[in-house]
C-alpha cells in the first residue's frame, strides 16, 4: 500500500546529510507518512496491541491525499465518505491521530470534529489532546504548543493558531471555520430508525456544518461511519445530485458486492475486512446481537439484509405486457398534503388475476398541495374507468374523516371507499410482503419500477414508506373484495 506523503520541512535533516538525532528521524519519518505517525504514537492513546490490518494504512494514505491538498490550499477534488464498520480503529484514525498529525505538516489547521454524543466527540478529542501533550510528540515537534489560555477537552488551540474543535451531533459551531471537517459517526445507532433522528442529522450537515469551513473551495467534508438507514448522512450524501463530488470507500465486514472500489477485494482474507478481529465467530455474535437489519447496515454497509428486507423484492417479476385476465382491480390512494416536500401522496394500481397472483399495474406518486391532489385523484379515477374501485387511508381524527369525506364527495359517480388504517406500518404491510415473498406479485413494466421497488427493498427503514402504504391498502382491499369486475 504505497503513502503519498512527503517532506515539506526545508532542513530536513535526512536530505541535508547532517547527523541526526533518534527523534529527528522520528519526527520526519512521521511529518512524511501519516500511517508511520499512527503507528509511532499508538501506544500514547491506546494501551492494547494494535493489529495493523490492510485497510488502516490504506484509510491513512486516503486521509494524507485529502490533507496533502489543503496543505497547498488547491481546490478540493472531492469529500471524503467512508462507510466501515465498528471496531476497525476508524476513530482512533480520523478523529485522534489525524488532527494531531496535520499540526506537524500544518501548525495553523483548524480541525472540525464531531460525533453522535457529546461524550463521545469529547472523549476522542482528549485522546487526541493527549497525544499532543505526550513526551514523545513534544520532543519530535517542540514547536507545537498548546495555548494555556485554550486548553479545554472540547476546544484546544496551539500558539501558531491551530485548533480542534469538539462537537456533538446538532451542536453549536458558531464562531469555527476549519479547514477540515471530521465527522465520526454522526447518527446514534440506537436512533437510526427514528425519523426525527435521521431528520435533525442531515439538517445540521446540510444547513449548520456546511457553513463552517475557512475556504468552501478547499475545505472538503470526511465523514466516516458505519450504515444505519437508507436516508443517514451517508446515504444523503451518496443521493445528492449537482452537490459536491465524493469519493465512496466502503469496507463491509465480509467481502460482498458493495465493497468500493472494487480493487480493494483483492485485499480481503478469506472473504473477510479483518479475519482477525472481525472473525467469522466475531461476525455471528454480533448478528445475534444487532439482528439482521442492524448486521446488514452496521457490518455489512448496506442497510438492508442480503437475502432482503421484509419484502424479497428480487421475487417480484416485472413483465411487459399483461396477459392475465383481471378479477378485481383497485387503486388505493395514500394522501399527503405538502407541495415540494415531506412525504408523498402514492396511488397505487394493483389487480388480482384469475390465476389468484397479484398485479401492480400502475403507481401515481407527487408531492401536491391538497386543491391539486384531490385534482389528480379523480383524473386517475376517470383514466381507469369505474370498474376500478378506489381506496383512500382514512387518518385518525375528525380532520382525517372529513378530508376522507370531501375526497369520496369529489369522487361522484366512482366507487370510492375510506378505510382506516389500524395497526402500524409493518403489521399493515405483512400480507401484502407475504405474497411478495412467496413469488406471487407481478410488475407491469414502466418508468416508475425503480422507485417503486426501491422502497421496498428498503421497508421498513426507507426513507419514504408511502408506495408500501399504498400498496398494503390495495392488497387488502383486494383480499377482501368479492367483486368482479372483469378484464383491464
Amino acid at each position: 500500500m504505497a503513502g503519498g506523503g512527503r517532506i515539506t520541512s526545508d532542513k530536513n535533516p535526512m536530505q541535508s546529510g547532517m547527523q541526526v538525532s533518534k527523534q529527528q528521524l522520528m519526527a520526519s519519518v512521521c511529518k512524511d507518512r501519516f500511517y508511520y505517525f499512527l503507528k509511532e504514537f499508538w501506544d500514547v492513546f491506546i494501551p492494547e496491541k494494535p493489529v495493523w490490518n490492510w485497510h488502516i494504512e490504506y484509510l491513512c494514505n486516503e486521509l494524507q491525499k485529502v490533507a496533502e491538498r489543503i496543505f497547498k490550499k488547491q481546490t478540493k477534488e472531492y469529500d471524503l465518505l467512508v462507510n466501515i464498520p465498528p471496531g476497525t480503529t476508524k476513530s482512533s484514525i480520523c478523529s485522534v491521530a489525524f488532527p494531531a498529525w496535520v499540526w506537524t505538516r500544518m501548525p495553523t489547521f483548524r480541525s472540525l470534529c464531531g460525533s453522535y454524543a457529546d461524550n463521545l466527540a469529547l472523549d476522542l478529542s482528549r485522546k487526541s489532546r493527549d497525544i499532543i501533550k505526550s513526551d514523545k510528540y513534544q520532543e519530535c515537534f517542540p514547536d507545537i504548543e498548546l495555548r494555556k489560555d485554550q486548553d479545554t477537552k472540547t476546544n484546544f488551540m496551539n500558539t501558531a493558531g491551530g485548533q480542534r474543535y469538539a462537537v456533538g451531533t446538532g451542536g453549536t459551531i458558531t464562531g469555527f471555520h476549519g479547514h477540515a471537517l471530521i465527522i465520526d459517526d454522526p447518527l446514534d445507532p440506537k436512533k437510526s430508525a427514528s425519523e426525527l433522528e435521521l431528520k435533525a442529522a442531515n439538517e445540521w450537515m446540510d444547513e449548520t456544518l456546511s457553513q463552517r469551513k475557512v475556504d468552501k473551495s478547499v475545505t472538503p467534508l470526511i465523514l466516516i461511519m458505519q450504515r444505519l438507514h437508507q436516508n443517514d448522512p451517508s446515504g444523503a450524501r451518496l443521493s445528492k445530485r449537482g452537490g459536491a463530488a465524493v469519493k465512496h470507500i466502503c469496507l463491509p465486514a465480509k467481502l460482498t458486492e458493495h465493497v468500493n472500489p472494487p480493487a480493494l477485494r483483492k485485499y480481503y482474507v478469506r472473504n473477510l475486512l479483518d479475519p482477525i478481529r472481525l472473525n467469522r465467530k466475531v461476525l455471528k455474535f454480533a448478528k445475534s446481537e444487532l439482528g439482521e437489519f442492524g448486521f446488514a447496515g452496521q457490518m455489512l454497509q448496506h442497510p438492508v439484509p442480503r437475502g432482503g428486507g421484509m419484502f424479497k423484492v428480487e421475487r417480484i417479476k416485472i413483465v411487459d405486457v399483461v396477459h392475465l385476465k383481471m378479477k378485481r382491480v383497485v387503486r388505493f390512494w395514500d394522501k399527503a398534503g405538502t407541495s415540494k416536500g415531506g412525504a408523498f401522496t402514492v396511488g397505487v394500481k394493483m389487480g388480482v388475476a384469475e390465476d389468484d397472483t397479484y398485479w401492480i399495474l400502475d403507481v401515481v406518486r407527487g408531492q401536491w398541495e391538497a386543491s391539486r391532489r384531490e385534482n389528480q385523484i379523480r383524473q386517475m379515477a376517470a383514466i381507469d374507468g369505474t370498474k376500478v374501485k378506489v381506496g383512500l387511508e382514512q387518518e385518525p381524527g375528525s380532520a382525517g374523516k372529513e378530508s376522507a369525506e370531501n375526497t369520496i364527495k369529489s369522487l361522484a359517480g366512482f366507487r370510492a371507499e375510506a378505510y382506516r388504517a389500524t395497526g402500524d406500518k409493518e403489521m399493515r404491510a405483512d400480507t401484502f410482503a407475504t405474497q411478495v415473498n412467496a413469488g406471487n406479485v407481478f410488475c407491469k413494466a414502466a418508468p416508475w419500477n425503480a422507485e417503486y421497488i426501491e422502497e421496498l427493498r428498503y421497508f421498513p427503514r426507507s426513507t419514504f414508506k408511502d408506495q408500501v402504504d399504498s400498496s398494503s391498502g390495495a392488497f387488502s382491499m383486494l383480499s377482501k373484495a368479492r367483486m368482479v369486475v372483469g378484464a383491464l
